[in-house]
């Protein structure tokens, strides 16, 4: 849900955007009911400026701001025109500054929640993208790209240590570079009482320059939703390996929403394997409202102690976690309006609610 006002400027096109996507994830105690003071809330504002036909031949210019409160992303994209037989060829620069607390960040509230230790990822990417023409069920796009990553704290000065003093990068310099090359693939067979999907990525890296990571990353999801009667169950499976050199900030991180709720961000753990497991039977209830049941699963395999510096056990998180709970959705035009009550392992209580425009959390 948000605010969104278009303005033309000759050919180009200028969209600015509002996303009042608030995620707030609440850890609550019951009995008795009480929420905590120290919430995530998002407010999400994009800037989004499109250009048809930059020298005149239907070359396409795409840059969009994103701006979180502790977040932001600048994306700038030139696309070439091609037939739509061939790949379609994009060249792409990207910056982006987060925190880093899925695998840096405590686990507090009995895993509920993961919080900041001051480490900040500054990401800077070119590259090139090719994305071939679909075919029946099936999309594939190959990119190669240089990326150079640097770890800052909450001032936005560079460190290479963490707050126990490991090293944050591989090279243990304050930056790490790399080229990689990463091919994506996808099936979807959908149908009007059952789907199946299926999303595999690889990404390679290579020694093309002085002291760049060499490494293989592999993640591979498969989804299946069945119809039974008015209701619909949704199982999905995730996994995920990383062999070659590694920073830590490369570990699969397991835990929070969109992986194994009732515990916050990579509260479960991270490591070089990881195994997710979801399930979600949702139930009609009205014209528009829909209840659900759920369950996650989710581990490193005991791969936490392969990663430099055992971030994940160094802060003490468990390696395994269950949730589940249940929760309601809202559909609307504007998105859906989801609140799922989950609990953890650890008999920890915890609320999502999260107000989406589009498609999902």
């Amino acid at each position: 849900m948000g605010a969104q006002q278009s303005v033309n400027a000759g050919k180009a096109k200028v969209d600015v955007h509002v996303d009042l996507t608030h995620m707030l994830c609440e850890a609550l105690l019951l009995p008795p009911l009480r929420s905590s003071s120290a919430n995530i809330s998002q407010i999400v504002g994009r800037i989004s400026l499109k250009h048809p036909s930059l020298f005149g031949r239907s070359e396409k210019l795409d840059v969009i701001l994103d701006k979180g409160i502790n977040d932001s992303n600048v994306v700038v994209a030139f696309r070439r025109p091609r037939p739509e037989w061939l790949s379609q060829q994009s060249f792409v620069i990207q910056h982006s500054m987060s925190p880093e607390i899925a695998v840096h960040g405590f686990p507090a509230d009995n895993f509920t929640r993961s919080g900041s230790r001051g480490v900040n990822l500054s990401r800077l990417s070119l590259g090139v993208e090719l994305n071939e023409p679909t075919t029946s069920n099936w999309t594939s796009g190959t990119s190669v790209k240089f990326e150079h990553i640097r770890p800052v704290n909450n001032d936005g000065r560079s460190i290479a240590r963490d707050h126990d003093g490991f090293p944050l990068t591989c090279s243990g310099n304050l930056h790490d570079n790399m080229i990689i090359l990463k091919q994506e693939s996808g099936y979807a067979d959908v149908k009007d009482n059952s789907f199946l999907r299926v999303n595999f990525q690889m990404e390679q890296g290579l020694p093309l320059v002085p002291k760049s990571l060499t490494f293989n990353r592999v993640k591979c999801a498969v989804s299946k939703g069945i119809k039974l009667g008015p209701t619909f169950l949704v199982t999905s499976l995730t996994g995920g390996s990383i062999v070659g050199d590694m920073a830590p900030y490369q570990a699969f991180a397991i835990g929070g929403l969109g992986s194994v709720r009732g515990y916050g961000e990579g509260a479960v753990g991270s490591g070089r394997l990881c195994l997710v497991g979801n399930c979600e039977y949702t139930v009609p209830l009205a014209k528009h409202l829909e209840g659900s049941l759920f369950m996650d699963c989710g581990s490193d395999l005991g791969s936490a102690r392969h990663v430099p510096g055992n971030p994940a056990l160094r802060q003490g998180k468990p390696g395994f976690g269950v949730g589940f709970g249940y929760g309601v959705h809202f559909n609307t035009d504007l998105g859906q309006i989801r609140v799922d009550y989950a609990m953890n392992a650890f008999s920890r209580k915890t609320l999502y609610f999260s107000i989406n425009s589009g498609s999902g959390t």
